[in-house]
């Protein structure tokens, strides 16, 4: 890790009311006396002076800052050219101008948080809903990382042992419970299989919750993805096929994201271009999480029945404002009748979806990382072989192989293990200043 003190604005960029510029680095306090009218700054407290002759400002000095090292904190109004003028002020007196996410990189490597903590941050920072402050937070917080840290640890020390015993094959001698390693590959491979399959939602809570809106054409998807938004977002017509692409657009519901999905209508076509539009189709039903399936009330088979198996579908009788008095549909009990129109049943539908995706999102521990997920399913893949190997009889040097693999991909989710190119991709992706 580089020793240079570093320097950014801790704050949005642009014209503010305060913005903050942070220092960060053994020589910060040094760097930033020489531009404060005052001659120290108390550790931990707020110390009103002036920067220069180019502003007023407060002056935070912090023995052990956020990113581990000395690091003064200077709010100054939030003008730009102030900002800029106090960046080039103390890049000319040491400083230097931080990359991004440099301040966090430099908090997990003096140790103030673990690496899954560190990628919390930009998730924390780009939360925009309830639901994904929360999931950030709870991993910002530790989550399940101290978990796998405990089971990681727990490995190790089997793996130790059974390392030991080939240096004592000649005497046939057993260090490591076998009983004990099977108990603690079952517990593992299920916290695994858990979070992994956690890892739908927690990405949905994190991007938004898929939605596909199908059915036939005319059955009117398109004006109802306009009456959930009140925006006339895709275009409405009589012609059947109009709609010949997905598109998408997001709705807060209750502090849940939606991610709606305007598909085309579902029909035999021989049409090259509307074919295309139907196969995106069937591809958004397989990657939602909910499906709208939107039937004509004034359809005479409006009887029909969920397209896909497994997933939660909710049946929408649109058009019912078309009806004529006292005309009833033949659908079933759970499904929902709107007028996409006149905007009738439509809050009644959100009631719904959200009914449908609350119990599922109420759970602190969710995989929110593709990163993680992925490191998880090789983990669980070596302990597969672990498990096989001691079924089989492996020999104890090659079942260690497999344990160690287990432990290095746990590790490289909270830190334990780490390699530049990995430390680069992940803070690269920060903003400067944090």
């Amino acid at each position: 890790m580089s020793n240079d003190t570093i320097v950014a604005v801790a704050t949005a960029p642009g014209t503010g009311g305060i913005a903050v510029v942070r220092i960060s680095g053994n020589s910060a306090l040094n760097i930033a006396l020489k531009h404060l009218s005052t001659k120290s700054l108390k550790p931990r407290t707020a110390t009103w002076c002036r920067f220069g002759e180019l502003d007023d400002v407060v002056a935070i000095w912090y023995p052990r800052g956020y990113s581990g090292e000395p690091t003064v904190e200077i709010s100054c109004h939030g003008s730009v050219y102030i900002q800029q003028t106090i960046l080039q002020s103390l890049v000319d007196s040491g400083a230097r101008m931080a990359e991004p996410g440099e301040f966090t990189m430099r908090a997990f490597l003096n140790g103030r948080m673990n690496l899954s903590q560190a990628e919390a941050v930009a998730d924390l920072i780009e939360a925009v809903t309830p639901a994904q402050h929360r999931l950030a937070v709870s991993q910002l917080r530790g989550g399940y990382a101290e978990q796998l840290k405990a089971l990681r640890q727990e490995l190790l020390d089997l793996t130790s042992l059974m390392e030991l015993e080939l240096d004592f094959s000649q005497e046939d001698v057993e260090f490591a419970d076998r009983t004990h390693l099977n108990q603690l590959i079952a517990e593992l491979d299920s916290h695994l299989t858990s979070l992994i399959s956690s890892f739908a939602m927690g990405n949905a809570v994190k991007r938004g919750i898929p939605v596909a809106i199908v059915g036939r054409p005319n059955a009117g998807k398109s004006s109802l993805l306009n009456a959930l938004l009140h925006d006339d977002r895709a275009i409405v017509s009589s012609v059947p096929g109009t709609t010949r692409d997905t598109v998408e657009e997001t709705l807060n519901i209750d502090g849940l994201t939606f991610r709606f999905i305007d598909t085309a209508g579902l029909r035999h076509s021989n049409d090259p271009v509307e074919v295309l539009g139907i196969e995106r189709s069937r591809r958004a039903i397989d990657e939602a999480l909910i499906i709208l399936h939107v039937i004509d009330s004034t359809a005479a088979d409006n009887a029909e029945e969920p397209l896909k198996e497994g997933k939660d579908t909710i049946l929408v009788y649109n058009k019912c404002d078309l009806l004529s008095s006292g005309e009833t549909i033949r659908r079933p009990a759970n499904a929902v009748e709107v007028s996409a129109k006149t905007g009738y049943g439509i809050d009644e539908l959100k009631v719904l979806m959200l009914s449908k995706m609350s119990a599922t999102v109420t759970s602190d521990v969710m995989l929110t990382n593709v990163r993680h997920r992925d490191a998880l399913r090789l983990v669980a893949q070596a302990l597969a072989n672990v498990k096989a190997g001691l079924e089989a009889g492996t020999p104890t040097d090659l079942v260690a192989v497999d344990l160690r693999d287990a432990i290095y991909h746990l590790g490289t989710i909270t830190g334990e293990i780490t390699s530049n190119d990995l430390l680069s991709s992940i803070f690269g992706r920060f903003c400067i200043g944090k």
